[in-house]
């Protein structure tokens, strides 16, 4: 069969449609098997004959069918990115960047929205029900590590998110990308206590049964009080909701009367640390001088923020280069796309770069 558009040649007296490819069989005295033979550089045609093919493809303006040589060789070079919320301000950098990163290595980027949804994570964690994408970069929410490795089908993946659980990597079978969140949030918290503060509360607090990215970060808060000899308050770890700027409003609406507990708010994220930051302000609490606040994702409304936020600043670059490259890994081995190009088959747990950047929510005197 044909990889390439059949239509009978151009009638006469209606709209002029696209030649195809029997129309430039017929111009240049071949088969439309020749003509296949020369757009796709296979078989064995004469340079008499393939110059004159390739005169008549010239003339008719003949082009290809995308579709029908995606059939051929069986990838369509475009993949899906399956994130919680494509309006959260991390995850919409994160696609920009993928499908930046994506086009220069000849992939397309199909964006999936889950909304935390178990039932839509079930289906992209199964590879979806079609056939029109070659592989999966998936940041989970209701979902497991775990889970996904159990019941995922051979559309290839990358995950990424808090770091999977070490102790599935004998039988883990998806990559996976992500920052060191547990050492991001001793590092944070250690600046806030660098920089004077003892009584320190935690926002977006989240089970570890979920393996959710506020798991990990309350952990690395926790080892960072305990390494400073800092008792953690529980009452002052908050949970996070959706990890949304009403939310973080909200969550510090809830203990406003007892804000003069704590000197310190170490938040999941950019967006709680800003709805924090909407309360503390409106209702007359200082940013840095009463209380330091903290976020995380270096998110572009944090840089504009008064004061502007302190956060951690994952390198989003590195995650979709790591990401992608994975990705084509597992889809074609062989590409020159591919890292390393060698196809090796073993699961990896890469770990990518980020930055503490202090700003004035947590400087005295900025």
């Amino acid at each position: 069969m044909a990889d390439e558009t059949t239509d009978d040649a151009p009638g006469r007296g209606g709209p002029r449609r696209a030649p195809g490819i029997k129309d430039v069989a017929a111009a240049a005295g071949v088969s439309w098997k020749t003509v296949s033979n020369v757009v796709n550089g296979t078989g064995r045609v004469g340079a008499a004959t393939r110059a004159r093919v390739e005169g008549v493809i010239a003339e008719l303006g003949y082009r290809p069918s995308l579709a029908g040589r995606q059939l051929r060789q069986g990838r369509t070079r475009t993949f899906a990115l399956a994130v919680p919320w494509i309006h959260a301000p991390y995850f919409a950098e994160l696609a920009h960047v993928m499908i930046e990163v994506a086009g220069v290595r000849g992939y397309r980027v199909l964006i999936e929205e889950t909304r935390g949804d178990r039932d839509v994570e079930l289906e992209v964690a199964r590879g979806f029900a079609v056939h029109a994408i070659d592989g999966i970069v998936f940041s989970p929410l209701a979902l497991g590590p775990a889970e996904i490795s159990e019941l995922r089908g051979s559309t290839p993946m990358v995950l990424l998110g808090e770091r999977a659980d070490p102790g599935l990597a004998g039988g883990r079978r998806t990559d996976h990308v992500s920052i060191d969140n547990v050492g991001a949030a001793e590092e944070v918290t250690r600046h806030l206590v660098a920089s004077g503060r003892r009584r320190l509360g935690f926002l977006g607090a989240e089970p570890e049964a979920l393996a959710r990215t506020g798991a990990p970060r309350l952990r690395g808060f926790r080892a960072a009080c305990a390494e400073a000899g800092i008792e953690v308050d529980e009452r002052w770890i908050l949970p996070g909701g959706q990890f949304s700027r009403a939310d973080g409003a909200a969550a510090v609406e809830g203990v406003l009367a007892r804000t003069g507990e704590i000197d310190g708010l170490v938040c999941a994220n950019d967006e709680l640390a800003l709805g924090a930051l909407f309360t503390l302000r409106t209702n007359g609490i200082g940013v840095p001088d009463d209380v330091a606040v903290a976020g995380w994702d270096n998110t572009e409304d944090g840089r504009y923020a008064n004061p502007s936020l302190t956060t951690v600043a994952p390198d989003v670059r590195a995650i979709a280069e790591a990401a992608v490259d994975r990705l084509v890994r597992r889809i074609d081995p062989a590409s020159d796309a591919a890292v390393g190009g060698d196809g090796s088959p073993d699961v990896v747990d890469l770990l990518v770069p980020h930055r503490l950047l202090v700003r004035e929510s947590s400087h005295r005197g900025a």
